[in-house]
């Protein structure tokens, strides 16, 4: 093993001395110390042979780079370096054969299995995101029950509330890099839940889904522009507001978003027709059913229109048939038909009335820091085919105003014609005003300090007292809003 080495220090002092004489005859002549100093190594133990070897071996290579790097300034014309210089560099790595403990190998680097690699590709634009909604809300009435009524979300004044925890994965489709197909599951838990999920006159069995706010598979099928076609459950797109805190100009919902759908299953697609007007068809299994009570599909047709750059305007029209067909007991008679171990039984001659829902509404920014936003809504309904129609309309107006990234204001107010009684369960013209200050913490972190005002024609909230109604209810409320994950803009 030593002649080997000595053999190939001898190599490099030649090719060192061939390649750049007289240039470097210091270098050689330091180089020449080194083989004294590899003799009286024969004497010493295996070990320290092996590792001044290990030490030796990269020296040279290190002098091999050098050597490189010096043929190469020749070549492009550079100043050669001094010899001296060079004398004095390997003077050094000689000397520092005796001083220079080894170093450990790195481990070699981890090279990703075929099966690694499409696992990754599955998942590359895929998102998991997650959701925190919480406040403190006070109704001046001091209400029995501390309850908030009209409320869809913040239902409950002088307690620390959740609103709505939330846990959402999505892998969108991207049609331009060839991926026509995605899904979405949101999930969702705390008050808002019960509000969205737990009202057993649409779902006949709530429990099973109440978790579950969207779940559905989406294809674009490549036709024209890309028809979108989505199978599953989705929040509805009746009224402006939606789910999610972060998204909506104020901190409370609208009388409007509380009374129209939440959510539909079944069937919609997409078209966009231009750049400036799509248009969408939905068949669902009824008004915030998963699974339907009767027979009737449901339908809505709609459309996107963006007239100019600053304005975007929704128009929808949905037909329903609302009465169930069939019902779940639990003291029935024996010999009943059951449904996963619930008994159920068919209600003779069921209505078969139908609802109306018209709903449009338009947003425009009018400056970069100034948005509004107005909706109107107008719902006829009939329990039979041949009863006398109820009615409830009405409608709301936005305004935000962005002072800069952090603060904003805004305001909503809004009117509902109970005429009736399909909201509120009372014949009543509904009326509130809300005005919200956002402070945007962080990205991710936000605070809405919110002050609103309900009233009534009619005695309608709560008091302190049981059975005194009052004509209006105010209530502030501070609510906190925590979102993370990659998904951006609206969810």
């Amino acid at each position: 093993m030593m002649i080997t080495v000595q053999l190939a220090v001898r190599e490099t002092i030649m090719r060192f001395f061939f390649r750049y004489t007289p240039g470097y005859v210091l270098a050689v002549a330091s180089l020449s110390t080194l083989a004294p100093h590899l003799a009286a190594q024969n004497s010493d133990s295996a070990q320290l042979r092996s590792e001044e070897i290990r030490e030796l071996r990269r020296e040279l290579a290190s002098m091999n780079a050098r050597l490189t790097r010096l043929e190469n300034e020749e070549n492009t014309g550079a100043a050669p370096v001094d010899a001296d210089e060079s004398a004095t560099a390997l003077e050094n790595a000689s000397a520092s054969l005796s001083i220079k403990a080894p170093k450990e190998a790195q481990p070699p680097a981890q090279i990703l299995s075929n099966s690694d690699r499409t696992t990754l590709a599955a998942l590359n634009g895929t998102t998991i995101n997650m959701y925190l909604d919480g406040y403190y809300a006070y109704n001046f009435n001091n209400p029995i029950g501390r309850v908030n009524l009209l409320r869809a979300y913040d239902v409950s004044s002088n307690a620390f509330s959740i609103n709505q925890a939330g846990l959402i994965f999505e892998h969108a489709p991207d049609p331009a890099n060839g991926k026509r197909f995605g899904a979405r599951i949101d999930l969702q838990f705390g008050q808002a839940t019960e509000t969205l999920q737990g009202n057993p006159a649409n779902e006949p069995r709530p429990d099973i889904y109440r978790n579950i706010f969207q779940a559905y598979g989406t294809y674009v099928a490549p036709i024209g522009s890309g028809l979108t076609v989505d199978f599953g459950k989705w929040a509805s797109a009746l009224g402006m507001e939606g789910n999610y805190t972060k998204d909506q100009i104020n901190y409370s919902r609208s009388y409007w978003f509380d009374y129209l759908p939440f959510y539909h299953a079944g069937l919609r697609v997409t078209y966009a027709f231009t750049p400036r007007i799509s248009g969408h068809y939905w068949m669902v299994n009824g008004t915030q059913q998963t699974e339907p009570f009767n027979n009737f599909k449901d339908e809505m047709i709609g459309f996107e229109a963006k007239p100019i750059k600053a304005l975007d305007w929704t128009f929808n029209y949905y037909l329903g048939q609302e009465h169930p067909d069939f019902e779940y007991v639990t003291n029935g008679p024996p010999g009943l038909p059951e449904q996963q171990g619930l008994p159920f039984e068919p209600i003779p001659n069921p209505a078969k009335g139908k609802t109306h829902f018209f709903d449009s509404y338009a947003i425009w920014t009018a400056t970069p820091k100034l948005t509004l936003a107005i909706e109107g809504d107008y719902v006829i309904y009939r329990d039979q085919t041949y009863s006398a129609p109820l009615h409830t309309d009405g409608g709301a107006i936005y305004a935000r105003y962005q002072f800069n990234p952090l603060l904003a204001l805004g305001g909503r107010t809004e009117y509902l014609s109970d005429r009736g009684a399909l909201y509120s369960g009372k014949v009543q013209a509904l009326k509130e005003f809300t005005l919200t200050f956002d402070q945007t913490v962080a990205n991710g972190f936000l605070v809405r300090e919110e002050l609103r005002h309900d009233f009534s024609n009619q005695p309608y909230f709560l008091t302190d007292s049981l059975g005194h109604l009052s004509n209006d209810q105010t209530t502030a409320t501070v609510g906190l809003v925590w979102w993370f994950g990659g998904k951006q803009g609206t969810w």
